[in-house]
């Protein structure tokens, strides 16, 4: 997807960090038009970045890969400061570089070349609809409010199967020219439990997932939506809506 996870923010050492240790970065929203990336966040300024434009190279870490990137300077590092820290930490705004090739795992991809940028390892996350229905009845139950979808950032979300089905396809057709195989669980951090409205955390999310998400392909682990990759359909476009062919694995 153009664009997706093409910049991340790093530490003074070049060390990638998320929502995980800074709820706060939930509240930033980006958009882009034109040719310039806008960034939002409350109490600050926008921010404006040319698409065309990055400053010096940078060799930078996301989990166990050390790629290079591109700094984004000194005015997009201390917003990235403020809006993060409120100052208290020095923060800075990478690009990855697009010369560079960083690929998901070709143990769980089965071989296929999927490159992705600044993704924890995969290039495209699938859901269906019924998914964050049924965790959101089982939140109401416990006295819980429910919550979005944008929790769990899927790239693509499919309507009209039951609750996690996503679990048991292998392959899913759209259009005449684009096949996504799906390759793996994705495991649950914190993430879910911060709300992107006012960064607020707790555990709800968490808790409810445990209550029936632990998954034995992933050793237990909590997951929810299926990590894929492309393997064909390169360059076309998707429309919300399309027809989804589901391939299911045998």
């Amino acid at each position: 997807f153009d664009l997706d996870r093409a910049w991340m923010v790093v530490d003074e050492e070049g060390e990638f960090v998320s929502q995980r240790e800074y709820p706060r970065m939930a509240l930033i929203r980006p958009q882009i038009k034109h040719l310039e990336v806008i960034l939002r966040a409350p109490g600050m300024l926008a921010l404006h970045l040319d698409l065309e434009r990055v400053e010096s190279p940078k060799r930078v870490r996301v989990w166990d890969d050390v790629v290079p990137a591109f700094d984004m300077g000194d005015v997009a590092a201390q917003w990235f400061s403020m809006a993060i820290t409120d100052g208290k930490e020095k923060l800075r705004l990478v690009r990855f570089d697009p010369e560079h090739q960083r690929l998901a795992n070709m143990k769980w991809t089965g071989g296929i070349a999927a490159p992705t940028q600044f993704s924890d390892g995969y290039p495209i996350l699938v859901c269906t609809e019924s998914s964050i229905d049924e965790l959101n009845a089982k939140l109401l139950a416990q006295g819980h409010a429910a919550v979005d979808l944008d929790r769990f950032r899927p790239n693509l979300t499919l309507s009209g199967l039951p609750a996690h089905d996503e679990d048991l396809i292998d392959r899913i057709d759209i259009g005449d020219n684009v096949s996504l195989k799906l390759v793996k669980p994705c495991i649950r951090c914190s993430i879910p439990d911060v709300n992107p409205q006012d960064a607020s955390t707790g555990t709800a999310v968490a808790q409810a997932l445990a209550s029936y998400r632990a998954d034995a392909r992933m050793q237990g682990a909590v997951t929810w939506g299926m990590n894929a990759v492309l393997v064909s359909g390169e360059g076309q476009t998707l429309h919300s809506g399309e027809i989804a062919r589901i391939h299911y694995a045998v």
